[in-house]
């Protein structure tokens, strides 16, 4: 196993202490009102009022990308809706950023990392590419014990996110990639910025050349392998964002063998594994002959509380090869080399720290907290009658809305009770009719948000 029983188990015997007073600081509160709101738009700015122009074609595949990217876009709206309820008390459980403060031991640990650097002894400038040798080491013997994985297998970066536009460089635009059905959508959106897409056909609310694999109950959130065409790189959440769903080692298994079947490459996003209470594997790893087809990405960011810190890596092993038997890490390498200088070190102490005895308890005991929150928001939705996937293993509950559009729920979820859930067809159009609530939230503003969706579904 590439995290301990002994791990796994503590997440649940430690959670119950959120229950009652401790020493964890939460910092919590219900939101104070905003009265306004800086936000970052991406979406495309009219055109300049000067009347010169440059003699630069713009990106093509840029005008591909449909309006902003969808958690922007969720902030505009809550900004607009703050401008019209100027004193609400808006509850905000929709992008998957963490609320929690980072834990003593870490911080601690960052902190001494950067009073060092105003040392002669202690300063430290560029660090290597790849991440500095006692993280690595300490990756790979916390999540790949066993499991063959290497040191100079691993790549630490600033996060998950980075890692799949730098993965995409190394691929080009002469493939074909494969996504889940609903899945997280920087996946499509760096696909389509490379050029390996054709155009967005509304009709269907996908782009051209990409396979989507469809993940919905009724397939349990695994898609159908038979009924796909082969794709070069197919990328794979588990746990799914935004479905919550983890895949079995059955499911995983048959993952590998198609793609050895098929010649493919799996990029398999692990960012909440640390997240799954069962039997289900936390790395693609676990699986035989996972290292000749696989890439897994992840990141300190849900665990730990890293979300602005930045912090992740990235797994590829030296069996995995192209079709001209060119190992993809040494480009991935090259890639690196080029495009980034390194994670922080003051980031790289934190991560270490979390790889402590003492930080693995920390990152355990709030990992319970939001699992905590998860339980919470699902008993509120199954009361309400509705059908509620996730939760489970992940810090997202999906909830199902048959017959309705996403953006509506969302819109009227966040009119009638200033609650901000992310729409699921912003995830795909596998998502239309289901809505992500974030468990990633202070206690009582969790418990505030379900006492408000029950007074609006009751």
């Amino acid at each position: 196993m590439s995290i301990t029983h002994n791990f796994t188990t503590s997440l649940s015997s430690t959670s119950s202490a959120f229950l009652a007073p401790s020493s964890f600081n939460s910092r919590g509160h219900v939101s104070l009102p905003v009265k306004s709101v800086g936000i970052c738009k991406c979406i495309a700015t009219p055109e300049a009022e000067t009347g010169y122009k440059t003699r630069v074609t713009r990106n093509p595949n840029l005008g591909k990308l449909q309006a902003g990217y969808l958690f922007p876009e969720i902030a505009r709206r809550r900004s607009a809706h703050l401008l019209k309820y100027p004193d609400a008390k808006v509850i905000s459980l929709g992008i998957g950023d963490t609320t929690e403060p980072i834990p003593e031991v870490i911080t601690d640990a960052m902190s001494k990392r950067s009073q060092a650097l105003s040392t002669i002894q202690g300063y430290s400038g560029y660090g290597a590419e790849q991440g500095e040798k006692p993280l690595r080491s300490a990756i790979a013997s916390t999540f790949y014990s066993d499991l063959g994985i290497e040191e100079d297998d691993i790549f630490v970066s600033d996060g998950a996110k980075c890692d799949i536009s730098r993965l995409q460089i190394v691929f080009g635009s002469n493939v074909k990639m494969a996504v889940q059905d609903p899945s997280y959508p920087a996946y499509v959106d760096s696909s389509v910025i490379m050029g390996q897409t054709g155009l967005y056909q509304k009709d269907v609310e996908k782009f051209g050349n990409i396979e989507y694999m469809r993940c919905s109950p009724e397939n349990g959130f695994f898609p159908d392998l038979s009924s796909i065409s082969r794709p070069d790189i197919i990328f794979f959440c588990s746990p799914n964002n935004p479905t919550g769903a983890a895949a079995t080692r059955e499911q995983l298994t048959q993952l590998v063998q198609f793609a050895k079947d098929n010649g493919s490459i799996v990029i398999h996003d692990s960012a909440y594994a640390m997240y799954i209470s069962g039997d289900n594997p936390r790395s693609i790893f676990e699986i035989p002959g996972a290292k000749e087809v696989a890439i897994e990405t992840s990141s300190f960011s849900k665990y730990a509380g890293f979300t602005g810190v930045r912090l992740g890596w990235t797994v590829i092993p030296k069996e995995l090869l192209f079709s001209d038997g060119f190992p993809v890490a040494r480009d991935f390498n090259r890639i690196v080399c080029t495009c980034f200088n390194g994670a922080s070190n003051i980031s790289q102490a934190g991560g270490l720290a979390c790889l402590s005895p003492e930080g693995l308890k920390a990152m355990g005991e709030v990992i319970g907290f939001y699992k905590e929150n998860t339980n919470i928001i699902v008993e509120t939705f199954d009361s309400l009658g509705f059908k509620v996937y996730g939760g489970k293993d992940a810090p997202y509950v999906w909830v199902h809305f048959p017959g309705r559009s996403s953006w509506d729920v969302f819109g009227e979820i966040l009119e009638k009770t200033h609650v901000v859930t992310t729409p699921g067809s912003g995830f795909g159009p596998g998502g239309e009719g289901f809505v992500r609530v974030s468990a990633f939230g202070h206690r009582e503003n969790v418990l505030e948000a379900c006492r408000r969706f029950k007074q609006l579904y009751k």
